[in-house]
């Protein structure tokens, strides 16, 4: 397993924040052929995003991809003031934290559970799960620094060497695609 910072990946420090795990799958002579295996945040990161006066949110999902890999997303929120707020506390009630939670639940498993592996990471990257979860939230009680804090791969499927090449290559597999056509 090799633990990487996002920000070396895309070469953004804004992304700085996020550790990938990634495990080589399959080895050709120099290269090593890898896969996602998790993400976490920095410690720093996560202490910087607890604040006084704010009720802390936490959520943990395990969801099955469409490709077969299991994953456990851990959510993590707060609640924000409101604009024109007089009161010192931002606290939301248990009931209403019930709820945020069951809306992190929802939003996680539409977005995970209907695509693979791949497009769970890129929506990771692109924080789309925070975007929609506040979104979708915001009825409840407002919420920021939504995010997913942490991800672990808890079951892979059979190791396929063509969908490891797929995944590497952008689509080419290095086989001709005849699949249904008549023999000669």
């Amino acid at each position: 397993d090799f633990e990487v910072n996002l920000a070396d990946l895309k070469k953004n420090e804004e992304q700085g924040f996020r550790k990938i795990k990634l495990r080589v799958d399959e080895v050709q002579g120099k290269n090593c052929l890898t896969n996602f295996h998790g993400m976490e945040f920095t410690t720093d990161k996560l202490r910087s995003l607890v604040r006084k006066w704010h009720t802390l949110i936490e959520a943990s999902l395990d969801v099955r991809t469409t490709d077969g890999y299991v994953v456990r997303m851990f959510c993590i929120g707060q609640t924000a003031r409101r604009p024109n707020q007089v009161k010192k506390t931002t606290y939301a009630q248990s009931a209403q934290i019930k709820r945020i939670r069951r809306k992190m639940f929802d939003v996680i498993t539409q977005y995970t559970a209907t695509v693979e592996l791949k497009d769970v990471v890129n929506n990771l990257v692109a924080e789309v799960y925070g975007r929609e979860i506040t979104k979708a939230c915001n009825s409840i009680f407002p919420l920021q620094n939504v995010f997913i804090r942490k991800v672990k791969v808890l079951r892979t499927p059979k190791f396929d060497v063509t969908k490891l090449f797929e995944i590497h290559t952008g689509g080419y597999t290095g086989v001709e695609d005849d699949a249904g056509k008549a023999l000669e």
